[in-house]
């Protein structure tokens, strides 16, 4: 049974760890799959602060960083009174494959069943990207740009 206001996703990515790592703490990377601008600083306390579509900053800090298998950060959106910076958190595992990498993301402190599911839309959208960036694709142009 599914905890409420959790967000659990799970995506095989043909890449190897190290390399979707890379794509989820580098900010040039990031770019590929996700965001306008980035501003990441993969280590305990460090920024988290992604231009998501072009018009809505995510802001938190890095609680957790283990190279190329971990990472875990706070999270919100600036200017947000439902879910402000840092009032939520993302942990997302990386678990090595025969044949790239599961990515395991697990999305906690969202306040209600409305955000989960935004957020649920959000990430499976983007991990897609992601999934599509590893792989060497290009993933196109953001449906998601310029939303709120």
């Amino acid at each position: 049974m599914q905890e409420p206001l959790v967000v659990r996703q799970e995506r095989r990515i043909p890449a190897p760890p190290a390399a979707v790592f890379a794509l989820l703490t580098d900010p040039e990377k990031i770019l590929r799959w996700m965001g306008t601008e980035a501003q990441i600083e993969p280590q305990p306390e460090g920024l988290y602060l992604v231009n998501v579509t072009g018009a809505r900053f995510a802001r938190g800090s890095f609680r957790e960083v283990v190279p190329v298998h971990r990472l875990a950060y706070s999270f919100g959106w600036d200017g947000s009174e439902v879910v402000p910076p840092g009032s939520s958190l993302v942990e997302i595992d990386l678990i090595e494959q025969p044949d790239g990498t599961l990515l395991r993301l697990t999305h906690t402190g969202l306040p209600n069943a409305e955000q989960c599911a935004g957020h649920a839309e959000g990430w499976n959208h983007y991990l897609g990207r992601l999934a599509e960036a590893a792989a060497g694709r290009d993933p196109g142009p953001d449906i998601m740009a310029g939303r709120k």
